[in-house]
């Protein structure tokens, strides 16, 4: 399955990736529905999904190393089916959905008729903590009422539907329970994609973007509540366990097709003639320090995604910390020694590598900084010596 995963990569995505990401990327949408009916016809569609629901039924360790085939192109998990936000929002409707969520949001999504979008980070709020919150969800009657601003709400341009955390009882007991999550439909009257967010000065559009978004007195059923009121938290880390192995084996997967770009471009510019750039000593150290690096980032990440197989996540979470930081920064690391090595091309947008330079640089922002997650790991370790 990996090799065949592997072969459609190559003979269908890196051909156009780096047209379709430099865009428009609208313009490319007809040629990637096609290439999604392909992924269908070939069995390599929703391969995180049960076979009932016509995936192929992938456990959290196949599917991490599927990830990482898919991660080598910046429009392979999107062709499958299986892309951010929308694998963490089918994994969450799955287990907290009701039966009339499933049938009207759940279904579409995992047949990839629709797209989704998640809603939780704050501009005016630190993102590494979900407890605080400013949007608010107010109950009148059977409807929520929800006012709040968010930011890096992935892949809102286009999407048909949000997931909102908001804040439902700001009195509750706990901090961590004062939040829930609702889905909001985005044709609902006070919805608002403000703009997208411009990276880097790439503002991008559709799936390649983040989005601000704006609740304004924004009106849904009670219906649209996931799960019970007040259990927005946990349901956010639930949702951000298995995220974060997806996350780290994408991760893997680009560092691949940037290792393997530094040395085709290593061995084949010449200095002079006969003298390759890979001949430098320097360039070798970059060479074998990555393929180091990203060797034991994939052991990591595959540790980890068994051990949270078998225990749930709550068992790993100083291993979710570990390689959360450890594999954002030999992305970093890889992609910039390939960017050294390409010298002036690496940094103009006739590679991929500036691509994703620009957007991968947030790999040590979201889903918690990683500072954070050093700060949490070296907690848990060191209670160990507390007695």
């Amino acid at each position: 399955m990996i090799e065949k995963y592997q072969r459609f990569v190559v003979d269908e995505l890196f051909p156009i990736d780096l047209q379709v990401v430099n865009g428009p990327f609208r313009t490319f949408l007809p040629q990637l529905q096609e290439l999604r009916e392909k992924a269908k016809s070939e069995n390599l569609f929703t391969p995180h999904l049960q076979e009932s629901e016509g995936g192929l039924g992938l456990n959290l360790v196949e599917f991490a190393a599927v990830s990482e085939i898919l991660g080598q192109s910046p429009i392979g998990h999107y062709v499958c089916n299986c892309q951010a936000p929308d694998i963490g929002n089918m994994e969450l409707l799955a287990h907290f959905g009701s039966d009339f969520q499933k049938e009207q949001f759940l279904l579409p999504l995992q047949k990839g008729e629709i797209r989704s979008c998640f809603a939780m980070t704050e501009p005016e709020n630190a993102g590494s903590n979900p407890v605080n919150l400013s949007t608010t969800a107010v109950l009148e009657g059977n409807d929520y009422v929800i006012n709040g601003r968010k930011w890096f709400t992935t892949a809102a341009d286009g999407a048909d539907f949000n997931i909102v955390m908001a804040v439902t009882d700001a009195e509750a007991n706990s901090p961590y329970e004062r939040a829930s999550m609702l889905i909001v439909p985005l044709s609902t009257p006070g919805y608002q994609l403000v703009r997208n967010i411009p990276i880097m000065g790439d503002e991008g559009e559709d799936y390649l973007s983040h989005g601000e978004v704006l609740f304004e007195n924004c009106r849904v059923s009670k219906a649209y509540l996931i799960g019970e009121e007040g259990k927005g938290f946990k349901l956010a880390q639930d949702r951000l366990g298995p995220g974060r192995i997806h996350h780290c084996m994408r991760w893997i997967g680009i560092c691949e097709r940037a290792f393997d770009m530094m040395c085709g471009r290593a061995a084949n510019r010449m200095l002079s003639p006969g003298k390759p750039l890979a001949e430098k000593q320097s360039i070798q150290n970059w060479i074998a320090e990555s393929r180091a690096e990203i060797n034991a980032s994939r052991l990591m990440v595959l540790d980890t995604a068994e051990k949270m197989q078998l225990h749930g996540a709550k068992a790993v979470k100083e291993e979710i910390s570990t390689i959360k930081f450890f594999v954002a920064n030999v992305l970093m690391n890889v992609i910039d020694r390939a960017i050294q090595v390409h010298g002036a091309l690496g940094i103009t947008d006739d590679t991929l590598l500036s691509f994703w330079y620009r957007h991968e640089r947030g790999a040590r922002i979201y889903d918690g900084p990683d500072e954070v997650h050093k700060a949490a790991l070296a907690r848990s370790i060191l209670k160990k010596y507390s007695q």
